[in-house]
């Protein structure tokens, strides 16, 4: 589980999160906004029967640090609110007030929290960089000094690896249904090239994300791009805020450009679909973005057996995603 809270802690988290998403009570819930709400408490807090939302107690920052004496609940609760802030797909600068708020409040260090208020002053550039730094160093365990774009493709303009392309593309003879034979049928389906081909992306990305999608069940529509890296906020613990969820809804829900290969889409939150592709998450033993995790020796692996062996939860077919796949890059001129 992501976190496990008493049922008081659960109503003042409840509470608080209701205290985001009004902008400190002076804001009427939006319907995303009540969803969001009530979806969190099913699929994050498991209740059953929660009570209803007016009937919520009012409550302080000061009352939920007093609530919440572990760091490790008050460093998830603070990531739930960051969502709240950003739930109705705006940049609402009464509601990063609060956020903002709470973070003193639970003192909290949170690299999101940074990137929200820069966000609600408008210094965009300031969030890019940001965002891509932390994006790569969850990724690979330090700051990386290229540019996100750059260090994405790094295979371009004369730096293909040929070696490396053929070992991907010889997955294609392993058994069917074991994980390498489905990446390779997966690249073939969605049209993409292998790492090591001059259009192919960093397979220290490649190979874990591709793989997370496979494992977890999500697609390569702008909602499943959303749904798989909010699966691996739950599974990764490095920067799983700043590096991965919150990128993806600037970038696929509020339409904000953070790199070239992203792009901007809208609208792309589905409240029920994210909370439990973050709890699904929290569920996986066995983190694919971890440095030990070893990719060519999973991929010769039945892909059932990898999913029993490593925990990862059934995906119910009304929280997969949904909508059209683009063609994320075009050809190389």
């Amino acid at each position: 589980m992501l976190i496990k809270l008493s049922s008081t802690q659960a109503l003042v988290v409840l509470s608080a999160m209701r205290d985001v998403a009004s902008a400190g009570g002076t804001q009427a819930l939006s319907p995303a906004d009540t969803l969001a709400l009530t979806s969190f408490a099913q699929f994050v807090l498991r209740l059953a029967d929660a009570a209803p939302i007016p009937s919520w107690p009012v409550v302080t920052p000061a009352d939920v640090a007093r609530a919440l004496s572990k760091a490790a609940d008050r460093d998830h609760v603070l990531q739930f609110l960051v969502v709240m802030a950003l739930v109705d797909g705006t940049v609402d600068t009464g509601k990063i007030a609060v956020v903002e708020r709470y973070a003193q409040a639970l003192d909290v260090t949170e690299d999101a929290v940074d990137q929200l208020a820069h966000l609600g002053q408008g210094n965009l550039a300031w969030v890019r960089a940001d965002v891509a730094r932390q994006n790569l160093k969850s990724i690979t365990g330090h700051v990386v000094t290229d540019s996100i774009d750059v260090w994405i493709q790094p295979y371009r303009d004369d730096h293909a690896d040929p070696a490396l392309s053929a070992r991907y593309r010889a997955l294609g003879n392993l058994p069917a249904g074991t994980l390498g034979r489905t990446f390779c049928e997966f690249y073939r389906d969605n049209g993409f090239v292998f790492a090591g081909e001059p259009q192919g992306l960093n397979e220290r990305f490649a190979s874990p994300h591709d793989s997370t999608h496979i494992l977890s069940g999500y697609d390569t529509s702008p909602q499943g791009e959303l749904l798989v890296s909010t699966f691996t906020a739950g599974m990764h613990p490095r920067e799983p805020m700043s590096g991965h969820i919150l990128p993806v809804i600037l970038s696929w829900h509020l339409g904000i450009e953070l790199a070239k290969l992203p792009g901007e889409i809208t609208g792309q939150l589905d409240p029920p679909k994210f909370w439990n592709a973050w709890e699904r998450g929290s569920a996986v033993r066995v983190d694919v973005f971890a440095d030990a995790w070893d990719f060519w020796k999973a991929a010769a692996q039945p892909l059932d057996a990898l999913r029993t062996a490593y925990g990862v939860p059934p995906l119910d077919a009304q929280y997969a995603a949904h909508g059209d796949v683009p063609v994320w890059y075009e050809p190389i001129a």
